[in-house]
């Protein structure tokens, strides 16, 4: 009777350790794969991010030409001129730049090409959601060349409204001097610009100021 409960023992022993490594075997083969699924998705992230990255230093690419000839001939620093660029559009991805050729967020004169559409404003310690009514162009360049006769030319009610911004002999002070000089209404507008140049090394751009 001892013999028999033994050999139970032996085989529920031998039961109970084909059972642990079968589990364990499958604990590995669900590791390997959650791992495997990682590094798939770690180098898709990454391919994504670089291919993202690419296109963003084409654009600029295609922009810093024109940009460094409106500086010359409009004083509108380049690396200022292409970081408003990406800082509005949200790098060529907005409604207004895709469909309307609207780099910048200019608003409409009385007459010109336009379309409505939504907006935020900083008023008031707070930002609010308005109906705009924006410039609409036929190309980018028109856009830009538009964004460097504004600051050149000021505004219909203050020609000179713009004249720090184009006094400016670098980057970082033309950036502050659009927000002093009320180009946009968001108060991190320059820090903002700063920044964008800053990571892209959009100064190599610009044009040696005398």
């Amino acid at each position: 009777m001892a013999k028999k409960k033994r050999r139970k023992s032996k085989k529920k022993l031998r039961q109970q350790r084909l059972l642990w490594l079968i589990g364990g075997l499958l604990f590995l083969v669900i590791v390997a794969s959650i791992v495997s699924e990682t590094v798939i998705y770690q180098k898709q992230q990454t391919q994504s991010e670089n291919t993202d990255r690419a296109q963003k230093v084409a654009w600029i690419n295609q922009l810093a030409p024109y940009a460094r000839e409106l500086q010359e001939k409009y004083h509108v620093i380049a690396s200022i001129s292409i970081a408003q660029a990406i800082l509005e559009s949200d790098w060529n991805t907005s409604t207004l730049a895709t469909q309307y050729h609207n780099l910048y967020g200019i608003k409409a004169d009385t007459g010109q090409k336009s379309v409505v559409l939504p907006t935020k404003e900083y008023e008031n310690g707070q930002w609010i959601t308005i109906q705009g009514r924006f410039a609409a162009y036929s190309s980018w360049q028109e856009s830009m060349k538009a964004h460097a006769m504004l600051l050149y030319r000021g505004t219909s009610w203050n020609t000179n409204q713009y004249q720090h911004v184009l006094a400016a002999k670098d980057y970082t002070t033309a950036a502050q001097a659009l927000t002093q000089d009320g180009y946009a209404t968001d108060p991190s507008y320059a820090k903002k610009l700063i920044t964008i140049i800053q990571t892209w090394h959009l100064d190599r751009f610009d044009v040696p100021t005398k």
